[in-house]
């Protein structure tokens, strides 16, 4: 329906909203389809208008032309219209404009939304010498009605233009994607992410259709087409579903998406648009790196040229490793290189370009994954020792592993993996796909691999640790033994094998013993030295703890973590080497809880000590310290005070101190608090509220539901409900219940404030924030100071649980 015909298409029975409405509403049309029909369809409408327009205009010399998505006939439901009027010049202004507003005025009436300009041939030139982004739109232009003799001209020198001015243009345009994805993100790590402007995204994949029209490089092509299909079949989707135009996948319309396009679920949706980013993103930084090898050359041609004469000169080849060799900054395949008959060369190749720090020929990859011999199982000593050092090369590591992966090397040296390519992550906390997570690991595990005795099984364990996020159930449990199975794979012996295993079932055991449990209770202690078994495990444990955390995001480590854990790992130790576990009542206070807790007595307040530590991460906060001599409502009451006061807890420590030269027993309570905004307020005016809250006269939570009233929450995603267990055998000297529930202002003190009416002491507490959810483990006791029953306790869960709901 596109063309350069003077009459005007057929019209649409119906009209062209009815139209247009019948068409996507087809069930049994989607896709590429879909979209083209729908150009085809909007190009009929235009066509009509455009002629008509023309002929009441009395306007000669101008054409209709589609530019951008429209241009490569690429409409998803309810994308805007990129048009330009192009005309020779002679048409009177009054004329020329009451033809432009014949053809805009009704799409604007439709509530299309529409991008529009009028320009001669020689103005459409001249902007898009000024402006970039006019320029990418015209290199996609094509004729929707009129004089399709003023389009062929202008293409022809607009194409012109852009191959002449490559070596200005593509840098240009290359800063624009990478600010882009600075300001968007990488598509394929995001839980909402934005199907057009995040990295990996639509626009980068129509930057790759201009780098290959200025003929100066060209993308690889295999895959790029059907990655692109499937990121503009979900856009489809998207705007079906909220009926706008929107290009972010937010979290509440994925399952919604997920089922328009036939798949299972949200993960399944979130998974298949990250394979279609990955593969823009690689092919990307590939063409990328090959138009910035294109230009290297071309600036130095001249002075080669000068130097030598007319001979010549040859790119130099240094070796790296056998068969393996750097050339013009990247690692190639040596010309004597056989990957038919080296299976280890895949391996080789990337430890080597790793450990140089150099970007991977795609020519050498491709080539090594179309002729690679498969490795015999178990591997050769050589090929698990090439391996580990890929893994311990450090950031370099990522985009070679990206590399390998992307032309399917990994998959298959590690058949295990493809479970876990490309899989979201649902919490908040973490910033990458598992995938991503397991690799990133490995990068920090390779900073710390001289604080163990065995840095090849720390490399292994920090790839392989989360491997079990595959499969169904614990991915502890299910990794421990896809964990084994690997390290046979690959070459490790039984005992090895069986270490590597012991430490992906308890990669999580010391961050969540340290933040969640009461390290001066004896049993915490002796359980996780039964879980670990030997120092030398321990001592790998804890750097894979670090290095876990560190990978997984910025709410996960931070100073105070690692003094906990690095706690824990220190009592533990002395347990494995024979010592027995220091029990709580013979647990040392610090010299700063010693002085507060005698002033607290001799006063009978509260006394508090607030410490900024400059050196340690802001995002954890400060450390707040209060001694209150022992007294019924403690934790709500000073909870509901730094509430009160905008603080936001990210962690916290409850314990009960007895001194021997005083008669009376403190509870000492240490938060690590953040303000909301603004800053920290002032130590004596927290203890001033806080005696207040104490001794009733201030309200607190009638104060909390009067700001809870002033600022009511935003509507979005609605979290699940508190969930309260009680954990059993993890301490012999209290019952120990475990709050996971959404981070809220007040939690804690509706939490203390629930306790204390069913008449429950709390001996410790241990609160711990990742992102928006706050996961509480209370060491509470009757009034006697004893563990409570297993009923009783199952009914303090049920009625915590009711309370905080």
């Amino acid at each position: 329906m596109t063309g350069d015909s003077d009459e005007p298409s057929a019209p649409v029975p119906g009209g062209y909203a009815a139209a247009r409405l019948r068409l996507l509403q087809e069930e049994s049309r989607s896709g590429p389809s879909r979209r083209s029909a729908l150009a085809g369809l909007t190009d009929g409408w235009l066509n009509a208008l455009f002629t008509t327009a023309l002929r009441e205009s009395g306007v000669r010399g101008a054409a209709l032309v589609a530019v951008g998505g429209y241009g490569r006939a690429e409409l998803s439901p309810r994308s805007d219209l990129d048009l330009l009027l192009l005309h020779d010049g002679k048409a009177e202004p009054r004329a020329l404009s009451a033809l432009a507003d014949r053809v805009w005025y009704p799409v604007w009436d439709l509530g299309v939304a529409l991008d529009h300009s009028v320009r001669t041939p020689a103005e459409a030139r001249k902007t898009a010498a000024e402006d970039l982004k006019v320029h990418l739109g015209l290199l996609d232009a094509r004729p929707v009605a009129g004089d399709a003799g003023l389009l062929a001209g202008l293409r022809t020198s607009v194409l012109a233009d852009w191959r002449n001015q490559a070596a200005k243009r593509l840098p240009q345009l290359h800063e624009l994607c990478r600010e882009r994805a600075e300001r968007a993100g990488e598509l394929r790590f995001l839980l909402e992410p934005d199907l057009k402007e995040a990295r990996g995204g639509l626009r980068d994949a129509t930057a790759l259709r201009a780098v290959a029209a200025s003929w100066l490089a060209d993308a690889p092509r295999e895959g790029l087409a059907e990655a692109r299909r499937r990121l503009l079949d979900a856009r489809d989707a998207l705007h079906l579903v909220t009926g706008r135009a929107t290009d972010r996948l937010a979290l509440q319309e994925q399952d919604q998406v997920a089922a328009r396009l036939g798949l299972l679920d949200a993960d399944a949706l979130l998974r298949e648009v990250y394979e279609a980013a990955r593969v823009i993103a690689y092919a990307g930084d590939v063409t990328w790196r090959e138009v910035g090898r294109v230009l290297r050359a071309r600036a130095a041609r001249p002075r080669l040229r000068g130097l030598l004469g007319t001979r010549g000169a040859t790119a130099e080849r240094a070796p790296l490793a056998e068969g393996v060799v750097e050339s013009d900054g990247e690692a190639v395949l040596a010309l004597a290189a056989r990957p038919d008959r080296d299976p280890v060369l895949a391996l080789r190749f990337g430890a080597a370009a790793a450990q140089a720090g150099l970007p991977v020929s795609l020519h050498a990859v491709r080539r090594i994954a179309a002729q690679a011999k498969p490795l015999p199982v178990p591997w050769p000593a050589e090929a698990r020792e090439q391996l580990l050092t890929l893994l311990g090369a450090g950031e370099p590591t990522v985009a070679v592993w990206e590399a390998l992966e992307a032309e399917g090397l990994i998959t298959r040296l590690l058949p295990d993996w493809e479970r876990v390519r490309c899989r979201p992550q649902r919490n908040p906390v973490h910033t990458w796909t598992v995938d991503r997570h397991l690799v990133e690991t490995a990068v920090r595990a390779s900073a710390l691999t001289r604080r163990v005795g065995r840095p090849d099984l720390l490399l292994m364990a920090a790839l392989l640790h989360d491997i079990g996020k595959g499969w169904p159930g614990d991915h502890s449990v299910a990794g421990e033994t896809i964990a084994h199975d690997v390290a046979v794979r690959v070459g490790f012996d039984e005992r090895d094998a069986a270490v590597l295993g012991v430490l992906v079932r308890h990669h999580l055991l010391l961050i969540e013993t340290a933040t969640r449990r009461d390290l001066d209770d004896p049993a915490t202690v002796r359980a996780v030295a039964e879980a670990v078994g030997s120092t030398g495990t321990l001592e790998i444990l804890h750097a894979l703890t670090e290095a876990d955390a560190l990978a997984t995001g910025p709410a996960a480590w931070s100073t105070w973590r690692g003094s906990l854990v690095a706690d824990l790992v220190a009592r533990v130790a002395s347990v494995l080497r024979g010592a027995p576990p220091v029990p709580a009542e013979q647990a040392i206070p610090t010299t700063e809880q010693e002085r507060l807790a005698v002033e607290a007595l001799r006063t009978g307040e509260p006394v508090l000590a607030l410490h900024a530590r400059p050196e340690e991460d802001d995002a954890v906060g400060v450390e707040l310290v209060v001694a209150v001599p022992d007294q019924p409502g403690v934790l709500p009451a000073v909870a509901g005070v730094l509430a009160l006061h905008r603080l936001t807890v990210r962690a916290a420590d409850l314990r009960s101190l007895e001194l021997a030269d005083l008669a009376g027993e403190v509870l000492v309570l240490r938060w690590r608090v953040a303000a909301e905004y603004g800053s920290l307020p002032e130590a004596a005016r927290l203890r001033t509220d806080l005696i207040r809250a104490l001794d009733g006269s201030l309200d607190v939570p009638a104060k909390l539901a009067d700001r809870e009233a002033a600022y009511p929450r935003r509507r979005g995603v609605v979290p699940p409900p508190p969930r309260i267990t009680v954990v059993p055998e993890v301490s012999s000297l209290a019952t120990v219940l475990e709050v996971r529930a959404p981070d809220a202002v007040g939690l804690l003190h509706r939490i203390g404030r629930a306790l204390e009416a069913r008449g429950v002491r709390v001996r410790s507490a241990h609160v711990s924030t990742l992102g928006a959810n706050a996961v509480d483990s209370l060491y509470v006791v009757d009034p006697d100071g004893k563990p409570l029953p297993p009923a009783a306790a199952t009914a303090l869960a049920a009625a915590l649980e009711a309370a905080l709901r």
